[in-house]
């Protein structure tokens, strides 16, 4: 079984639980450990991957110590001299699981040839973490990042996040909630800002606020019975969007089976009135969950786009710049 019919059978599996009335067990990643503890620091040596925890010591909101309750970043740095600019990636689930290989280490993989360094982040998801708690990670990433961009040679201000599906909306929330951070405070990941300065959304799955009666409401995914509109709208980026939100690409499926367009399509809009630069491309047909095309004849194509996007804006020029933003 191909990993993108695995992955879609997986997250359709959830939703076809949840209707029924099925608690869905722990959440979990693609390949979860033996281990239910993950320890404060973890390092493959073969694949020269380092795994990081967003905190250190107690995590703000955790119910338990286990290895579903501790965010982390693994770090992926290219095989080449960096050019100074950074990803952070959240791969998507339907906030239920990550789909850590298709959309994470792929795509961070993708990103080194570039000579980017790319982070794949494990947010907390399910209903023991339901929202704010993944923008929360999500924010502290971004910073993590920025705070130790002098060790991996980025350039502070060159720093994005990439995400898909669920993920593609926790990016694009990321990127229309954020704030400067706090420059009295004594930690130092928290007096860096927690914007992103560029985004990448795949098949975003923005109507997650937004359609009450979607299969894919967020609400009905977690079980949640306090989803008036306005918090509902807290967490529509669409509803967040001004003239300081990142420079966004986009790319969709028009007949995508579990998350329809429109909301991409309400994003790019309204990042186009606010006068936000601003790509979408909408290919006609492809599944759900195809990361980076796999190997489809015309999705495969949509990384050449964002390729020749992101070469436009100088991202891949030595940035000849690396530290801290914020002392």
């Amino acid at each position: 079984m191909s990993s993108i019919l695995s992955f879609r059978l997986s997250v359709l599996v959830c939703l076809n639980l949840m209707a029924a009335g099925f608690a869905l067990p722990a959440v979990a990643t693609d390949d979860v450990p033996d281990t239910r503890q993950l320890p404060p620091q973890a390092y493959n040596g073969y694949l020269e991957q380092l795994t990081v925890p967003l905190w250190e010591g107690d995590v703000p909101k955790a119910k338990g110590e286990g290895f579903r309750d501790r965010p982390t970043l693994t770090i992926y740095p290219p095989g080449q001299q960096p050019n100074g600019t950074a990803v952070i990636i959240a791969p998507g689930g339907a906030y239920q699981v990550l789909s850590d290989n298709t959309e994470g280490r792929q795509v961070a993989n993708w990103f080194n040839t570039r000579g980017v360094v790319a982070f794949v982040l494990k947010y907390r998801l399910g209903p023991d973490y339901p929202m704010p708690v993944p923008l929360e990670d999500a924010q502290r990433a971004i910073r993590w990042v920025r705070a130790h961009a002098e060790e991996f040679n980025i350039d502070p201000d060159r720093v994005g996040m990439a995400g898909f599906s669920a993920g593609g909306h926790l990016a694009a929330l990321a990127g229309t909630r954020f704030d400067q951070g706090d420059a009295s405070a004594e930690d130092p990941v928290s007096r860096q800002r927690s914007q992103p300065d560029f985004l990448v959304l795949g098949y975003p799955a923005l109507v997650m606020f937004s359609d009450p009666n979607s299969r894919i409401d967020y609400c009905r995914l977690m079980g949640l019975d306090h989803c008036d509109q306005a918090w509902r709208d807290r967490y529509r980026p669409e509803r967040q969007v001004t003239e300081q939100t990142p420079p966004t690409f986009i790319y969709q499926t028009t007949n995508d089976e579990l998350v329809p367009p429109q909301g991409s399509i309400d994003f790019y809009t309204a990042l186009a009135d606010a006068h936000v630069p601003v790509e979408i491309h909408l290919f006609g047909n492809g599944p759900h969950g195809s990361g980076l095309g796999m190997g489809d004849a015309a999705l495969d194509g949509w990384t050449t786009l964002l390729d020749h996007w992101l070469r436009a804006r100088g991202l891949y020029e030595p940035s000849g710049k690396s530290g801290k933003s914020e002392d």
